[in-house]
């Protein structure tokens, strides 16, 4: 009788010995399975790959060493010099500086649309040839949804490939390839893994683009580590039940803000006022845990608020059990100036919130006490 590890074990180990001069050549060719160099393969990176590919239902998937190597190397790739990329204008503001720091000055046509805006996509696709066509599922980080059938059909009707960076909703919310995506990445730092220890990240789709992706990961070397690998695989099991308290908890703090004063406006996914309420019901399990909040004090109201706030930790990121709060124009898009800024949606007292596990409770009264201490910083002084 055999007993089988309930753990995928760790390989830490750089090499692999071969039986002979023959079977290391045909490993490292692939002309048979194996692993003879963990920047190449590695059985403990592979397993995470794979279960990531089996919660979006893909034919494969590779993992790597994090979630902005896994958009590097779906876009190397895909493209060439004298291709087009268009970008939502609302996104992750490290994914718009890689696309022109990386690709655009080696010959890439950058280009941004409103995502949001189906006839605006068509009309920027036929105006000119695009190779991909980019989104998130929920934008980082103003939460607005990209609708992922819908920008599927009129890509592929121009010729272009849907590439999805799932990382907010994670495949516990969206499995894009369900929708007509064609490549799809995570930032398994966040959701898969859960709890702000490792940094990771993947892609999954259908099994010769997955083929190609890992060999411009070979080539750049964005190798994930064995013991990386086995700390997302030990967070993955527990992914819907931390989505789903974390997605409760966030949706009653989403409701409550939305009542106050001196809050111009929430965005959550699970909320009924959510401009693209009924592109979360076709494409969305649930609302999720990220959300963004516009203060009416602007600037100055977000960092009262952020620095009254005594529950969340005061880093950056989100998907983890721990609430986060950032504020965007100062942090994740700082790159951007106030025009690009306003382009994008994102406001000067706008802040993003990635809920925790924390009690719910607890967490509405920080707060509220946070909130308080916003208005009363911002508001007006009384006549003499």
């Amino acid at each position: 009788m055999t007993q089988t590890p309930t753990a995928v074990p760790i390989y830490q180990t750089a090499t692999f010995a071969s039986g002979d001069a023959e079977e290391l050549a045909a490993v490292l060719t692939g002309e048979q399975p194996g692993y003879a160099y963990s920047r190449i393969d590695n059985p403990t990176v592979t397993a995470l790959g794979d279960a990531i590919a089996e919660l979006h239902d893909a034919e494969a998937g590779i993992a790597l060493a994090t979630g902005m190597a896994a958009i590097h190397a779906a876009f190397l790739s895909l493209l060439r010099a004298g291709d087009r990329v268009l970008i939502g204008h609302v996104g992750y503001g490290t994914t718009r500086t890689q696309a022109i720091s990386a690709f655009g000055r080696l010959g890439v046509d950058i280009a941004y649309v409103d995502t949001t805006d189906v006839g605006a996509v068509e009309a920027a696709l036929r105006a000119r040839p695009t190779r991909i066509l980019h989104v998130e599922t929920i934008a980082n980080p103003t939460c607005v949804l990209a609708d992922l059938p819908a920008l599927a059909a009129v890509a592929h009707e121009h010729g272009a490939l849907l590439t999805v960076d799932n990382t907010f909703a994670s495949p516990a919310l969206c499995r894009p390839l369900e929708h007509g995506a064609d490549l799809v990445m995570e930032s398994a730092t966040k959701y898969l893994s859960g709890h702000s220890d490792v940094m990771a990240g993947a892609v999954v789709g259908p099994r010769d683009r997955i083929a190609a992706v890992r060999s411009a990961l070979i080539d750049t070397g964005a190798t994930l580590g064995p013991f990386a690998a086995f700390l997302v695989l030990r967070g993955i099991p527990t992914l819907a039940v931390r989505m789903e308290r974390q997605a409760r908890t966030a949706l009653a703090l989403a409701t409550f803000l939305e009542r106050q004063d001196g809050v111009n406006g929430v965005i959550h996914p699970g909320l009924p006022s959510h401009p693209q309420a009924d592109v979360a019901a076709r494409i969305l399990d649930g609302g999720g845990a990220m959300l963004s909040v516009d203060l009416a004090g602007g600037r100055e109201a977000g960092r009262v608020f952020f620095d009254t706030l005594r529950i969340p930790e005061r880093t950056a990121s989100l998907g983890s059990v721990h609430t986060m709060v950032v504020h965007p124009p100062s942090s994740s898009h700082r790159a951007l100036d106030a025009s690009q800024l306003a382009a994008a949606g994102i406001t000067e007292g706008l802040l993003r919130i990635s809920v925790g596990l924390e009690d719910e409770a607890d967490l509405l009264a920080d707060v509220d006490g946070a909130l308080r201490a916003a208005r009363a910083a911002t508001a007006a002084p009384s006549p003499a």
